[in-house]
């Protein structure tokens, strides 16, 4: 599957558990649905690279590892060799959501690693909600960054006025949400399942570490087929109207349009 429809088939699992998850109010809510889109496209970043085009290079890879620029795209290049290309290591079911939710976890103990995290996900929301797409334009990159960071330090915060003498201290660090490493490795899951139905498949778990995978595939269509489109808009209406139904929103929505008639 395209970065699209796993975001919104994320969006859509995460907003299907609204229900069970240990949540505090809509707008810890919002934040928990927002995660599972952005993690739901976290797999591909095993996909990026570089590219000599004319005099200077160019990235190139999946909606995640475009994000940030050179710094995500490098981060793909690692990944990728780590994971032996594509759709290998960070595709593997038993073990990609366990170990990217026991680096979310681990990550959520310190405040610096806490903020790029939460940073890293908001980030991932917007690639998929806002339709930022830093590669096109070096100031999109910018523009995506500064708004990742001032999301993260935001939550971290609290969401008051931030002082640079306090920011360090560990006061600042309660409002990190603990629930994020669940929400990080469900979006892995979900996305692994996407695959899972193309033709390409994902690998047999654990057989990819030789560099030679088997692999496994419901076969039902190629990526970013017609139908993918389709899916990817069903998922995208059954998070909004589970969104809506979970948090009350349907109800208010339906107030206002018995108050205008």
């Amino acid at each position: 599957m395209m970065g699209p429809a796993h975001g919104f088939s994320g969006l859509a699992a995460g907003a299907a558990l609204l229900p069970v998850a240990p949540l505090g109010g809509v707008q810890e809510q919002a934040a928990w649905v927002l995660a599972w889109g952005g993690m739901a496209m976290l797999p591909d970043i095993d996909s990026g690279g570089w590219s000599l085009k004319g005099i200077k290079p160019k990235g190139h890879g999946s909606t995640v590892s475009r994000m940030w620029g050179p710094i995500t795209t490098g981060l793909a290049v690692v990944v990728g060799k780590a994971a032996r290309g594509h759709r290998n290591g960070t595709h593997d079911a038993a073990l990609a959501p366990f170990a990217f939710g026991a680096l979310a976890a681990a990550a959520s103990l310190n405040l610096w690693t806490s903020l790029v995290l939460l940073a890293f996900v908001i980030g991932a929301a917007l690639q998929l909600c806002l339709r930022v797409h830093p590669g096109h334009a070096r100031g999109a990159v910018a523009h995506q960054l500064a708004l990742s960071l001032a999301g993260a330090v935001y939550l971290t915060n609290g969401g008051g006025v931030v002082d640079p003498g306090v920011l360090p201290g560990a006061a600042t660090h309660a409002l990190t949400f603990e629930w994020l490493p669940y929400a990080v490795a469900g979006g892995v899951l979900v996305h692994i399942a996407g695959d899972y139905i193309t033709t390409n498949g994902v690998p047999v778990p654990l057989t990819w570490i030789n560099g030679q995978p088997r692999r496994v595939s419901l076969n039902l269509f190629r990526t970013g087929a017609s139908i993918e489109t389709l899916l990817a808009w069903a998922f995208a209406a059954t998070a909004a109207g589970l969104v809506a139904w979970h948090t009350g929103a349907w109800a208010w929505v339906a107030g206002l349009v018995e108050a205008a008639r």
